[in-house]
C-alpha cells in the first residue's frame, strides 16, 4: 500500500467509525436514549435480540449514483450487496474493517461500475479484506457489448469475470435460475431474478440479480438497476409472490427503471434510495427539476401510493435492525 493509499484508508476508516459511534447509524425514526448514545462501537455493531440481521445503507463518497449495502447477521457474519464505485472503496474498506475485515458473502447485482467498482478493487488488492464467497448471475456473452455509449463496458465485464475465474480461496456462485435461497445465520436471501439474455433493451440493467432478504422481523427487496422490461418479466414470474416486503430498494437509484405499474403490483411500506442529492432533486445544474432524470416522477408515484418513509443515501449512513 502506498503512503497515499494508507492515508486514504485511515481517513475513510475514521469516517466510518465516527458515523457509527456518533449515532449516524441510528434510524431517523428512532428515539435515541442516553444508554444508546453511550454504547461502545462493539455494542453498536451488535444485532439486537430477535433480529436475524442488521443492515446499513452506505452513503456515496463521490457524489454519484452508487449502490452499497452492508449486512451483519445475528451471529456476526458480514454480507455486502454491490459495494459502489471504486471511488467508494476506502470508505467501504474502513467500514468492513470495523466489522472484522471478513465478508462471508458478497452479492453482486450486475457488472456496472457503480455496483462492482469496489469489489474489483478489493479482489485486486485485498488490503486485509477477505471474501468467502461471491454470488452473482454471469451475463451471457451475447449481451456484454450492447452498450454503445460505453464501448469498453464489455471488456471491463470480461475482466471482472476473469478475476472471478482466477480466485482460489473464494467460492464464486453463478446463479442462472431464480429461486435459490441462501441461509446465513438468521438472514435469508432469495434470488428472484437473474441475468436476462432474452431482453434486448437496456441489457445490463435488465440483467440485475434481484434479491429478497428477510428475517422474522423485516423484509427487504433489492432491485438493483432493474428496468421496465425486467420488472414486467418479474411481475409475470412465479417469484412475484416474493415481492411484497417492508423495505424496497428503488430500481436504478429511483431515477429510471421499473415503471409505475410494477410498483403498484405489490405492497411495501418504505423506500431505500441509493441516490445522491442531485439525482434525488433531478438537479441538472440549474436547481431542482432542471435535469433529465425521472426521479421527481418516481417520487410522485410513491406519493400516490401513500409511501411516507424514505431513506436516501445522500442524507448519510442509515441503519436498519
Amino acid at each position: 500500500m502506498t503512503d497515499i493509499d494508507r492515508r486514504q484508508f485511515v481517513r475513510r476508516s475514521l469516517l466510518a467509525a465516527s458515523a457509527l459511534v456518533a449515532g449516524a447509524a441510528i434510524s431517523p425514526t428512532e428515539t435515541v436514549s442516553a444508554s444508546r448514545r453511550q454504547q461502545t462501537p462493539r455494542q453498536l455493531l451488535r444485532v439486537r435480540g430477535g433480529s436475524g440481521f442488521k443492515l446499513w445503507q452506505l452513503d456515496t463518497q463521490c457524489n454519484d449514483i452508487g449502490n452499497s449495502y452492508v449486512l451483519l447477521t445475528d451471529k456476526g457474519r458480514v454480507c455486502v450487496i454491490d459495494g459502489g464505485f471504486k471511488e467508494d472503496m476506502y470508505y467501504l474498506r474502513g467500514f468492513l474493517a470495523l466489522l472484522g475485515g471478513h465478508v462471508d458473502t458478497w452479492f453482486l447485482s450486475h457488472p456496472h461500475p457503480d455496483h462492482m467498482g469496489t469489489l474489483r478493487d478489493v479482489l485486486k488488492q485485498p488490503m486485509g479484506i477477505s471474501i468467502r464467497r461471491i454470488v452473482h448471475s454471469r451475463m451471457d456473452e451475447s449481451i456484454l457489448d450492447t452498450e454503445p455509449w460505453a464501448p469498453t463496458r464489455g471488456d471491463a465485464t470480461r475482466a471482472l469475470y476473469a478475476q472471478f475465474d482466477a480466485l482460489r480461496d473464494t467460492e464464486v456462485i453463478d446463479v442462472q435460475q431464480p429461486g435459490h435461497t441462501f441461509e446465513i445465520d438468521g438472514l435469508k436471501v432469495k434470488v428472484l431474478a437473474v441475468q436476462n439474455p432474452d431482453i434486448h433493451k437496456n441489457c445490463y440493467n435488465n440483467s440485475s440479480m434481484v434479491l429478497r432478504a428477510w428475517d422474522k422481523r423485516k423484509s427487504i427487496v433489492f432491485l438493483g438497476d432493474a428496468g421496465v422490461e425486467e420488472g414486467r418479466k418479474l411481475m409475470q414470474s412465479p417469484w412475484a409472490a416474493d415481492l411484497p416486503c417492508d423495505y424496497l430498494q428503488m430500481a436504478h437509484h429511483g431515477q429510471a427503471g421499473c415503471d409505475e405499474a410494477f410498483y403498484r403490483s405489490f405492497p411495501f411500506r418504505a423506500c431505500l434510495w441509493s441516490t445522491p442529492r442531485w439525482v434525488w432533486d433531478n438537479d441538472g445544474g440549474q436547481g431542482p427539476g432542471s435535469g433529465k432524470l425521472k426521479t421527481l416522477i418516481v417520487r410522485g408515484w410513491m406519493d400516490r401510493l401513500g409511501i411516507k418513509e424514505h431513506h436516501v443515501s445522500w442524507q448519510g449512513l442509515w441503519e436498519l435492525d
